[in-house]
């Protein structure tokens, strides 16, 4: 191993990488030599590189304690712990609040020595250790439960991109009361136990805004786009009725455009009227009650609130106009997740969390967190030849563990007020990401670690403390030791139908009982074809017509219907019904009640018969990705109450619920 190579294995970053088994690719110098100077490593010159390796081989050996640690309970504790010789007196400082470590937050939580017995509270600590012979070190110290939360029976669920479902109360795109609204009726007509919901992260404001939930300005707080003005308590004192009847006239003329005419739904439009109306919600005085809750709320989110409500006051607003539009959206998001408890929920709201953030989004702000001169992707796969360059700027790992960790518990809490579950996007993120250097293609970029153990320990602790589970997206390429991590701590997987196969063996369809236990298993996601799409073969007209296919047009045609009759057979051969459309999707899902999978979620748009994909990847403007209405076999729009009517989804969502043996839904829970 070379120097070069040397110096960039002590900072995680890759020389070369397995896209398969058997399969080494070698990672350009010139790329691992970018990443380390963007990981502020000196490797200008040979003598720079000797020096750094120099430079970090001494600070090794005089470390008393590795940066960060992590005890799991009912584990023994870490080595480095265990190596410090007796006497050592060890002191514990709790440096958040809800850290369970007795006394007040930031004061000692305790001392002892390496060979006394008791695991430290839970929580995220700033550990000192002074060995008898006046050595001293510190080390951030994660003490995690063994597991997150993995709920008791199986569940069923409905998975669905909220601003897709509009209501006859929309203002132009589904919001938090239509979130709500179906949560009522699911759960209580159908015994469905979760809803599953596109990223509803803050966007980056611009004309046309970019309508991808993935690519958010702000992970850490939601977008008031979302917001049922309606549901806002000011709504009822304001003395402006005209005004507000005139802008719920403009938003029930966006819900008729895109319901009746055919438009796609407009963020930007939604945006302008909702945010006039809010205006003058604003303007109406709190009582006494609402503004202790309100400015409460300000302190607990701190600075960070702060920083992002400044940043989206550039469209010359206050930024406390755009404080309160956070507490505001908190508030109705929090309400959804009680309606879905009211409903019988065991789970409720499963919110989605996307990989990363817009690189000018108020998340880049304050601390310099984020690697500026690179973004993070994928590398080439059989999907995607040339790779993939997501636009996002990539945490640093060492400033991410030289904070303990801190903005990562602060994104993690923020979301978990209001979920019920949380999916986590690319969970493979918490190990490695693709980093790809400003102005190099996507396959010339590397992979660079992070502390996987510290990111799960974390991400653990506060699923913990929220009562909540933890949903992995793990499809593609995922390293088997990522796998056993996550499952060993209780996150679970994801298990879409049509990809799993028995790749190690015949390559045949996954007979149920060998489908893994821990996981959400769906026929679909909303980078996928609808089932119904899949079922026809339509999907590859559609990539034909925008000039996707790689290959020609009939060996795709071709393949892909050999492979649907395959799933076919395997479900009439388990002696499901297949014929006709509808049938088919029932059996489907039928199917993935046979494996043992902890979750099972229906692709709301497969019991409607919908065939348009919300997100067809390696588009931009030639197909309207993440602006599509919920639409019937037919291509009409349909309202949230339309589908609550639906004999069509009404009976696969009754047929789910009966394959799950979930509850029986109490008398006139049809409606919404």
């Amino acid at each position: 191993m070379d120097d070069l190579a040397r110096l960039a294995a002590l900072h995680g970053v890759a020389t070369a990488y397995q896209p398969a088994e058997d399969v080494t690719v070698r990672v350009p110098e010139a790329t691992v030599a970018a990443v380390l100077r963007e990981l502020g490593v000196d490797c200008a010159t040979p003598e720079a590189v000797r020096g750094q390796l120099a430079e970090a081989g001494h600070e090794v050996s005089q470390r008393l304690l590795p940066p960060v640690m992590v005890w799991w309970a009912g584990s023994e504790r870490p080595a480095a712990l265990a190596a410090l010789p007796p006497g050592t007196r060890i002191v514990l400082e709790g440096d958040e609040a809800g850290d369970e470590a007795g006394g007040e937050a930031g004061g000692e939580a305790g001392g002892w020595e390496p060979g006394g017995r008791g695991v430290p509270p839970l929580g995220v600590h700033r550990l000192s250790a002074e060995t008898p012979d006046g050595r001293t070190g510190e080390a951030t110290l994660i003490v995690a439960p063994e597991r997150a939360p993995v709920g008791g029976v199986r569940v069923h669920g409905v998975l669905v991109q909220l601003y897709s479902l509009l209501s006859e109360q929309s203002w132009g795109m589904g919001d938090l009361g239509d979130l709500a609204a179906l949560a009522r009726w699911a759960g209580r007509a159908h015994g469905v136990g979760f809803v599953q919901v596109n990223p509803l992260h803050a966007a980056v404001p611009g004309t046309p805004t970019d309508p991808s939930p993935y690519r958010p300005s702000s992970r850490r707080f939601p977008d008031p786009v979302h917001l049922r003005v309606e549901d806002v308590p000011e709504y009822a004192d304001c003395p402006e009725r005209d005004a507000l009847a005139e802008l719920a006239g403009q938003g029930a003329e966006l819900r008729r455009e895109v319901l009746e005419k055919g438009a796609l739904i407009d963020r930007d439009a939604v945006w302008e009227v909702k945010r006039r109306a809010l205006e003058l919600l604003y303007a109406v005085p709190r009582g006494h009650g609402r503004e202790r809750e309100y400015r409460e709320f300000c302190a607990e989110q701190g600075e960070a609130l702060d920083r992002h409500a400044a940043w989206c006051a550039r469209d010359g607003l206050s930024a406390d106009f755009h404080r309160w539009l956070v507490w505001l959206t908190d508030a109705q998001l929090a309400a959804a997740q009680r309606a879905a408890s009211d409903a019988g929920m065991p789970v409720g709201i499963v919110h989605d969390l996307a990989v990363g953030v817009h690189p000018q989004g108020s998340d880049t702000l304050g601390p310099p967190l984020y690697a500026k001169g690179v973004s993070v992707g994928a590398p080439p796969d059989a999907f995607n030849a040339r790779g993939q360059d997501w636009g996002l700027p990539p945490w640093r790992p060492d400033r991410l563990a030289a904070t303990g960790y801190a903005p990562f518990r602060a994104l993690l809490r923020g979301v978990f007020r209001y979920a019920g579950a949380l999916r986590i996007d690319h969970v493979m993120g918490l190990f490695r990401l693709w980093w790809i250097p400003e102005g190099a293609p996507p396959a010339e970029g590397t992979y660079v670690s992070y502390d996987g153990e510290a990111m799960l320990a974390v991400l653990v602790l506060e699923a913990h403390r929220a009562g909540a589970l933890v949903i992995g997206e793990d499809l593609g390429t995922v390293e088997p030791r990522v796998r056993e991590a996550l499952a060993r701590r209780g996150v679970l997987g994801t298990s879409v139908l049509w990809f799993e196969r028995d790749w190690a063996g015949d390559g045949q369809p996954l007979a149920p009982a060998a489908w893994r236990t821990d996981c959400l298993a769906t026929a679909t996601t909303h980078d996928l074809p609808p089932t119904a799409a899949k079922l026809a073969g339509s999907h590859v007209e559609l990539r034909d017509r925008l000039g996707l296919l790689t290959r020609p047009l009939e060996r795709e045609r071709a393949e892909d219907a050999a492979d649907t009759a395959q799933w076919l057979d395997v479900l009439e051969g388990l002696g499901l019904d297949t014929k006709g459309e509808e049938a088919a999707v029932r059996a489907l899902y039928g199917f993935l009640l046979r494996t043992p999978a902890r979750m099972v979620g229906v692709w709301l748009p497969d019991a409607v018969g919908d065939r348009r994909p919300q997100n067809l990847p390696g588009t931009w403007d030639q197909y309207p990705n993440w602006r599509l209405p919920l639409a019937d076999s037919a291509g009409r729009p349909l309202t949230l109450e339309a589908l609550a009517a639906s004999p069509r989804a009404n009976a696969l969502l009754s047929a789910v619920r009966e394959g799950a043996g979930a509850r029986t839904a109490p008398p006139g829970a049809r409606g919404v």
